[in-house]
């Protein structure tokens, strides 16, 4: 039962996974702190009083909290790009190093440029 266990570990990578979900939520509060304390109270320089993260917005009888959804909202951007540059490097890194056969006319595979 033991080895079976440690097959199943490692045909579905479970210790991969763990270790990616460990740095993607010290990740996650990288990003929270770099946006929280580094660029947030850059832009609260241009609100009044600089209260960035209770900044609303007044329409009609409802408010928007607009403040945390800018922090939200930039946290995910700095999420989103950290994970494009290192899927689009991984990526880089499997390519071939051959040119990928094209399709022909007809839809079957060819080699030939023309």
């Amino acid at each position: 039962m033991v080895s079976e266990f440690g097959e199943f570990l490692e045909e579905y990578k479970v210790i991969g996974l763990a270790v990616a979900f460990i740095v993607g939520s010290a990740l996650t509060t990288l990003s929270q702190s770099l946006v929280n304390n580094v660029i947030m109270p850059v832009v609260g320089i241009f609100l009044p009083e600089g209260a960035w993260q209770t900044a609303t917005v007044k329409i009609g009888p409802a408010v928007i909290g607009w403040g945390t959804f800018a922090s939200a909202l930039i946290n995910f951007i700095i999420l989103a790009l950290v994970v494009f540059l290192l899927v689009r490097t991984l990526i880089r890194d499997k390519k071939p190093s051959g040119k990928p056969a094209r399709k022909g006319k007809r839809g079957g595979l060819s080699t030939s440029a023309g």
